[in-house]
Order: structure tokens, then C-alpha cells, then sequence
């Protein structure tokens, strides 16, 4: 398992920074990066993509697990998303849910206040977990 001092935070956000700038955000002008380590090693990322139709646009973190798992899946291990000027940006409740799902409770996401682990930012996460539970 990876630790907090095993993680390149600098290198994370600079990925983020760098998959941002292709974003697609005719719309609201907004663009979005997201770059995550995963247990493997390899970092993915993914960039906002909008569409005409808005409720069809795609989140930053939608793309980039769209990248984990097409290069062979793994579990997110530290994440930093960014704005357009490469400032920290918290995702949103339905790309939390997105991050959790393939990160679980100890994912770090990065935070002006610090790395927070996913279970401060998404309290009380809905997941596998609780689907075997019903069984």
C-alpha cells in the first residue's frame, strides 16, 4: 500500500494541470483535470467534456475512470483535481460517489487544507459494500 510520503503530489498536479488545458468546455468555460494515482503506479487522468445538450456533458472524473479501467483497472490511491488556473478543486457529489467507487474509504484526495482521505470528503459512501450486505 502506498503512503502519503510515497506519493508525488507535485507530479499528480501537474498531470492534472496538463489534461485540463484539453478540455472541452464551449459552454460554461470551465475546464476541469483530474489526475489520479493508482495502485500500480501508472497515473490516469481525465479532462470535462460538455455537450450542447447539457445534462449530457461528462465530468472530469467520469474521463478518468474511463482511463483506469480501460488500461487495465487497479484502485485509485491519491487524486488531485484542478481548475483552470491549476488551483485545487473539490469534485462534485456525483464525481466523489465516481472516485469512491474505485478508491474506497482511503483514497487521498488533495485539498488546499492537505491530502483528506475519501471517507472526510464523501461521509457515509454507498458502495460494493453495501450491495453484498442486501445479499
Amino acid at each position: 500500500m502506498v503512503n502519503n510520503q510515497n506519493i508525488d503530489w507535485e507530479k499528480l498536479h501537474k498531470a492534472a494541470i496538463e489534461i485540463m488545458v484539453k478540455a472541452y468546455v464551449p459552454y460554461s468555460k470551465f475546464p476541469v483535470g483530474v489526475a489520479s494515482l493508482v495502485s500500480d503506479g501508472r497515473i490516469v487522468s481525465g479532462c470535462n467534456v460538455e455537450n450542447a445538450s447539457y445534462g449530457l456533458g461528462l465530468c472530469a472524473e467520469c474521463g478518468l475512470v474511463s482511463n483506469l479501467i480501460s488500461t487495465g483497472g487497479g484502485k485509485l490511491i491519491a487524486t488531485v483535481c484542478v481548475d483552470a488556473k491549476g488551483n485545487f478543486l473539490a469534485p462534485c457529489g456525483r464525481c466523489r460517489q465516481l472516485l469512491f467507487e474505485h478508491g474506497g474509504n482511503e483514497m487521498l484526495l488533495m485539498t488546499p487544507d492537505g491530502p483528506k482521505k475519501m471517507n472526510e470528503m464523501l461521509p457515509w459512501a454507498f458502495g460494493p459494500d453495501d450491495l453484498e450486505k442486501s445479499k
